[in-house]
C-alpha cells in the first residue's frame, strides 16, 4: 500500500476505536452448518449480519475477500417498491442506478467511486451469468440487461466492492453483483399485477404517465428434474427524457423565425439555451421470457440450462412549445424548422436472447468444479427516425437506421477448488471471452421503412477477447488470523476494427495487452464482536469494443472512438472495520483507488460549437474516502427495523494531458487538473426505516440523497435544475407491504413523495404511486 492509503488506514484506527471500546454481544444469523465448519467466524460470516440469512453462496464456496451486502427477496418485498429488477439495488450502500423511467433500457450502475457513466466498472450477473455489456462503458447501450431477470425470480442478491478477487476482472474496480434466482421444489407459481402513475410538471409539460406490468411464473420438480418458467408483459408512457434547445450561445438569439413560445433557459455551463419543446416522450411494451430447466446427475452434480428472450417496441414523440406567427399558420403548432425535435422522434424494435449452459458439483469435499457458458445476442436491434423537419410540424421523409444486430458476446469460466485440509484452501480458473460490435446506420429514402436504404451513413465494427487465469489461496496463519492471496493473468487483444465515416474507410490497427493483477487481503477477528480487514488489488480494466471503435452522431453531436486506448490501471486499497451488534452490524470502510490512464470521454467544441466527445486515456486520478453502513433490527422498538448508508468521497484528477480546453463557446484556458472526476458526487447516502407489526404488514419509509457532480473535465458546468446539469437531490419514498393470507400479497408505495425536481441530464420521474395484487399457489 502507498504511503497515502496507509495514512488513511491509521487515521480510521484512531477515529473507530471508540466505537469499538465496548462489546456488544453478536447477532449470528449464519446457519449452524456454516459456523460448525470452521474455527471461529469468517469475515463473510459478519459481514452477513443484519437479516440477510445465511452467508452468501459464491462467498460461501469461494471465500472472497471483498466487503459484501446484501438482500433477500423478503427484505425486497418489504421495503421497495419494486417494478423493474434493478429497483432492487435502490437502497445498497454507495449505489445508484440510473433509471429514468419504468422499462429504461440504459439503467447504469453507479458505486462508490464510479458514476453513471462507467457501466464497465461493475459487473452485474445473474446465476454466475454475465448480465453486464461490456461492449460499452456508458449509459446507452452499456447498461446492464437488466430484463432477462425476472423480479419473481429473485432469491438474493449480493454485492461485493472493488477489485480484490483475483476471480473477477479489472470491471469489478467498482462492485460484482451476483443475483441468485431461485429453483422450485414442488410445483408453484404466481400471477402479479403491477401499476404505475407518475405526476410531471416542468416547462411547459403537464401530465400524467403510467405503467402496467403483468408478470406470470411457474414451475416444479420431479425426482432429479426442475424447472421454471417466468414471463413478463410490461407498457409505459415516461415523462420527458430530454428538452429540444435552442444551441448555446453567450448573448440570446432572437428565437426561431416566425415562432412564439420559447422558454429562456440556461444550460448546464450557464450559457443561453432556450428550450423549445420536450422530447423523448417514450412509449414502450417490453415483453420478457425466461426458462430455466436443472437436472441431478449424480447427488453431488448439477446441470441447468437457461434461455432468455427479450423484446422491446418503443416510439419515441416529442411535445413543441412553438406556435407559428406566420399570417397563413399563426396561432398553430410549429418546430420551427429545428433539427432537435427530428432526433428525439424514433422508432425502435429490439429482440434479445441470452443462454447458458452450467455444470457444477457440490460434494464440499476435497475437491469442487464448476464450468459456465453463456452467450448474449442482440437478434433485432433496429432503430430508425427522421433525418430534419418540415414545415410546422411535419417531418422529413428521409431518415437514417441504426442497426447494431450481431452485436454480443459470449464467455466460459471453468472453475475449481481444492480443500487440502489443514490451513490453506485453494481456487483457480480459466476464463474467456469475447464481445463483437456490429453497428451500422444506413440513410433511407424513407424513415418510416427501415428496409429503405440508400447509402451508408456510418459504420462501426469490431472485435475484443480476453483469455484469463486466475488462482486464490485462503491461508489461516492463526486461528484468528486469515490471509487471502490471489493473482490474475490476463491476455486481451483488439481486432477486426473497422470504421465507416461518410467516403471514409479506416481498417483500425489490431491492439493487444498481457498483464498480471495481484491481490492480498488480511482478516483479523478480534473477538466475536468485531474483526478488522485491509485489501489490496491491482487490477486491469481494458477498452471495451464501442471505446475503441464505435461512430455516433446524434443530431449535432459528433462521438469519435478511439482504437489506441490503453487499459486502465488500478490500485484499490480498502481498511473495513465490522462491528457485530445485538440483531445488526456497523461497518465503517476506508478506501483508495488510484487509476492510472483512465479511460473517459471527454466533450469539447468546434469553432462552429458543434460539440464533439472523444475517448481519451487521462493520466491518473484518485478516488478517496469513508464509507458507514449499519443495520439493526428491533431498534428501540420490537419489529422496526434501522439501517442506512453514508459515503465520502473525494475524487480528482491528478494529470491530464490529453486536455484540450473547449474553444467554444466554453471560458477559454480552462484546466482538468485537480477537478473531480465526472459523475461521481462527493456525498451519497440512505436511510431506511421498516416496522413490522406483525407477520403480515411491513411498512417502510426511506429516503436517498446524492451530492453535487460535475459532468465536464474542467467542472464548469455549475449551472443546477437545467436540462443537461447533474443536480443533487433528496428523495423520499414510501412503501406498504400486505401478506393477505398464503396465497395474496398487495403492495402500494409512493416514490418521491417530496415531488423532489432534479435532472442528472434527463429528467428524472417526480411524484410516482405504484401498487401490486400477486397471487401464488
Amino acid at each position: 500500500m502507498g504511503a497515502r492509503s496507509n495514512g488513511i488506514n491509521f487515521i480510521a484506527l484512531g477515529l473507530l476505536s471508540v466505537a469499538v471500546s465496548q462489546p456488544v454481544q453478536a447477532s449470528h444469523d449464519a446457519s449452524s452448518e456454516d459456523i460448525v465448519s470452521e474455527q471461529l467466524p469468517e469475515i463473510t460470516v459478519t459481514a452477513d449480519k443484519g437479516g440477510t440469512g445465511a452467508t452468501p453462496p459464491i462467498v460461501k464456496k469461494y471465500k472472497l475477500p471483498q466487503t459484501i451486502e446484501s438482500t433477500t427477496a423478503e427484505k425486497i418485498a418489504d421495503t421497495v417498491n419494486i417494478v423493474d429488477t434493478e429497483d432492487a439495488l435502490k437502497y445498497m450502500p454507495s449505489l445508484f442506478v440510473r433509471k429514468r423511467n419504468y422499462g429504461d433500457t440504459q439503467s447504469v450502475l453507479a458505486t462508490r467511486t464510479w458514476g453513471v457513466n462507467s457501466s464497465a466498472r461493475s459487473l452485474v450477473y445473474a446465476d454466475d451469468v454475465l448480465l453486464s455489456a461490456l461492449i460499452a462503458n456508458n449509459n446507452t447501450i452499456g447498461a446492464p440487461r437488466w430484463g432477462m431477470v425476472a423480479p419473481e425470480e429473485i432469491q438474493r442478491i449480493d454485492v461485493m466492492y472493488g477489485p480484490y478477487a483475483a476471480a473477477y476482472p479489472g470491471n469489478s474496480m467498482g462492485a460484482v453483483v451476483q443475483i441468485t434466482t431461485r429453483m422450485p421444489e414442488k410445483f408453484e407459481g404466481s400471477i402479479s399485477q403491477t401499476f404505475a402513475s407518475q405526476r410531471f410538471q416542468q416547462y411547459n409539460t403537464n401530465d400524467t404517465y403510467q405503467t402496467s406490468q403483468t408478470a406470470v411464473t411457474f414451475g416444479s420438480r420431479s425426482g432429479k428434474f426442475s424447472w421454471w418458467i417466468s414471463a413478463n408483459h410490461m407498457e409505459s408512457d415516461s415523462q420527458p427524457l430530454s428538452y429540444v434547445t435552442q444551441g448555446q450561445s453567450a448573448t440570446e438569439p432572437p428565437p426561431p423565425a416566425n415562432t412564439t413560445g420559447r422558454i429562456t433557459e440556461k444550460n448546464k455551463i450557464g450559457l443561453f439555451a432556450g428550450v423549445l419543446g420536450a422530447g423523448g416522450l417514450l412509449h414502450t411494451q417490453m415483453d420478457n421470457a425466461k426458462v430455466k430447466v436443472a437436472y441431478d446427475l449424480t447427488p453431488t452434480l448439477k446441470a441447468s440450462y437457461n434461455f432468455g428472450y427479450w423484446r422491446n417496441d418503443a416510439q419515441s414523440s416529442v411535445q413543441t412549445y412553438l406556435t407559428s406567427t406566420a399570417p397563413a399558420t399563426i396561432g398553430q403548432p410549429t418546430f420551427g424548422g429545428v433539427s432537435g425535435f427530428a432526433s428525439n422522434i424514433y422508432d425502435l424494435i429490439q429482440e434479445h436472447t441470452m443462454q447458458s449452459l452450467a455444470l457444477k458439483s457440490d460434494t464440499k469435499g476435497k475437491w469442487d468444479w464448476e464450468a459456465v457458458v453463456s452467450n448474449y445476442k442482440m437478434n433485432k436491434d433496429t432503430r430508425n427516425g427522421p433525418s430534419g423537419v418540415g414545415a410546422l410540424t411535419d417531418l422529413s421523409t428521409t431518415g437514417r437506421t441504426t442497426l447494431m444486430e450481431g452485436t454480443g458476446w459470449s464467455t466460459v469460466d471453468l472453475k475449481g477448488i481444492w480443500r487440502p485440509g489443514g490451513k490453506h484452501e485453494v481456487s483457480a480458473g480459466i476464463h474467456s471471452d469475447q464481445y463483437s460490435l456490429n453497428n451500422p446506420v444506413f440513410n433511407t429514402s424513407n424513415w418510416t421503412d427501415p428496409n429503405s436504404f440508400t447509402t451508408p451513413f456510418t459504420i462501426s465494427r469490431g472485435k475484443t477477447k480476453t483469455d484469463a487465469l486466475w488462482v486464490q489461496d485462503v491461508w489461516k496463519l492463526f486461528p484468528a488470523l486469515k490471509a487471502t492471496l490471489g493473482g490474475r493473468y490476463e491476455n486481451w487483444k483488439a481486432y477486426e476494427g473497422y470504421n465507416l465515416d461518410g467516403a471514409t474507410e479506416v481498417f483500425q490497427p489490431k491492439v493487444t495487452s498481457t498483464d498480471f493483477s495481484p491481490k492480498a487481503s488480511i482478516s483479523w477477528v478480534v473477538s466475536e464482536d468485531w474483526q478488522i480487514t485491509n485489501s489490496f488489488g491491482k487490477a486491469y480494466r481494458y477498452p471495451t469494443v464501442s471505446e475503441l471503435f464505435q461512430s455516433v452522431r446524434t443530431g449535432s453531436t459528433v462521438y469519435i472512438p478511439n482504437p489506441n486506448l490503453y487499459p486502465e490501471k488500478v490500485l484499490s486499497d480498502e481498511l473495513v472495520f465490522e462491528r457485530g451488534l445485538r440483531h445488526g452490524r456497523f461497518r465503517a470502510t476506508l478506501f483508495y483507488e488510484e487509476v492510472s490512464d483512465a479511460i473517459i470521454a471527454q466533450t469539447s467544441s468546434l469553432d462552429s460549437g458543434i460539440p464533439v466527445t472523444s475517448t481519451m486515456n487521462v493520466n491518473k486520478i484518485r478516488n478517496q474516502g469513508i464509507e458507514l453502513a449499519m443495520q439493526k433490527d428491533n431498534a428501540f422498538m420490537h419489529g422496526l427495523e434501522l439501517s442506512g448508508s453514508v459515503t465520502y468521497v473525494d475524487s480528482k484528477i491528478l494529470a491530464n494531458s490529453s486536455w484540450q480546453s473547449p474553444p467554444y463557446p466554453a471560458p477559454q484556458n480552462t484546466t482538468s487538473v485537480g477537478k473531480k472526476v465526472p459523475y461521481v458526487p462527493d456525498w451519497r447516502a440512505t436511510l431506511v426505516a421498516t416496522y413490522r407489526p406483525d407477520v403480515k404488514w411491513a411498512y417502510t419509509a426511506a429516503a436517498r440523497f446524492s451530492g453535487k457532480q460535475y459532468s465536464t473535465m474542467d467542472n464548469t458546468d455549475n449551472t443546477s435544475n437545467v436540462y443537461g446539469s447533474f443536480d443533487s437531490f433528496i428523495v423520499i419514498d414510501a412503501h406498504v407491504n400486505y401478506k393477505v393470507n398464503k396465497n395474496w400479497k398487495a403492495m402500494m408505495g409512493i416514490d418521491n413523495v417530496n415531488n423532489y425536481k432534479y435532472t442528472l441530464f434527463h429528467p428524472f420521474p417526480q411524484r410516482t404511486l405504484v401498487a401490486n395484487l400477486k397471487y401464488q399457489f
